[in-house]
């Protein structure tokens, strides 16, 4: 049986179509599948047109509806904890990601010796200014947090239920789900597509979530931040030294007559901005050992339906 788990949020127009998907899904597989609808919280009637036609689908589903947005990567986590099956697969709602994916990396997990399929897209028919700054995001992805990343991103994956339940382990909060899974190893298969252009909506995936995003993978995964303030600090102390010396040996020449005050002014901003950087940066990994250290949920379920097939 596989589990496929679908996040939405603020995907009301695309609700009809992604229903004739999942069914469509649910026939090549043989019946051989189980959806799972989570509602991150969203501010449309996506919870309201899934109850009303989740049980007439000839698929079985369960109906998740989260207390407010906790981000898509939290929605899937939930999505995972919520069925035990043998294979599970992740959708995304707006349909960017072709449906046949699923299919692909169900006939991985079933027939090869693979443990996670990971789709990586090898193209994007989205506009120029929304593929600059996706590659410029996964490019900086792939330098400063997991080079293992493929060059075209990750959105959906597939996993067996060793997979899923390895994954759960890792109860980390403001951390990365792409960045998870490729730290826990196991056999790899990468599906490459090219992403469709949205029908419906606009993405909710803006500039500042991406920012967010990246913030939060490269503090919960590599300690680059750190060591970069150790080299600025080290660089500014060696260079406040030798401006030390110069000064010295120009007043002892009488080259410095006259203290200067711009001079001194800019060393003190400068070395005030130095320390307030690195402040904020200790003060990020400080936040979020805090945050860990806390035990809050994931997410927290305001209403959880279940739906047999229709007859």
């Amino acid at each position: 049986m596989l589990t496929l788990v679908i996040p939405v949020y603020r995907n009301e127009g695309s609700i009809p179509d992604l229903l004739r998907a999942v069914a469509m899904l649910h026939r090549q597989l043989d019946g051989q599948m189980q959806a799972v609808f989570v509602i991150d919280g969203s501010p449309d009637r996506c919870y309201e047109l899934l109850r009303d036609a989740l049980p007439s689908q000839p698929f079985p589903s369960r109906l998740m509806l989260l207390s407010r947005n906790f981000g898509s990567f939290s929605a899937i986590r939930a999505g995972l904890e919520l069925c035990e099956s043998e294979r599970y697969a992740v959708m995304a709602a707006d349909l960017q990601e072709p449906p046949e994916l699923v299919l692909q990396m169900d006939r991985a997990l079933r027939g090869e010796p693979v443990d996670v399929v990971v789709g990586t897209r090898s193209g994007r028919e989205d506009p120029l200014l929304s593929r600059l700054p996706a590659q410029l995001f996964w490019a900086l992805y792939r330098k400063y947090v997991v080079p293992e990343v493929p060059p075209g991103g990750v959105d959906v994956f597939g996993c067996n239920r060793v997979f899923r339940d390895s994954l759960l382990q890792l109860d980390e909060r403001h951390s990365s789900l792409i960045a998870q899974l490729f730290w826990l190893g196991f056999r790899r298969k990468l599906i490459h597509y090219v992403r469709q252009t949205r029908q419906h909506g606009k993405s909710a995936w803006t500039l500042r979530k991406k920012i967010n995003y990246l913030m939060d993978s490269v503090f919960s995964f590599t300690d680059l931040p750190i060591r970069l303030l150790v080299r600025v600090g080290g660089t500014t102390a060696a260079l406040a030294g030798l401006l030390g010396i110069v000064v010295m040996i120009g007043r002892l020449t009488g080259f410095i007559s006259v203290p200067g005050y711009a001079m001194t002014m800019l060393t003190i901003v400068f070395l005030g901005a130095v320390n307030l950087f690195g402040l904020g940066i200790v003060g990020s990994y400080a936040w979020r050992i805090y945050e860990n250290t806390k035990g809050r949920p994931h997410t927290v379920a305001m209403r959880i339906h279940e739906f047999d097939k229709a007859a």
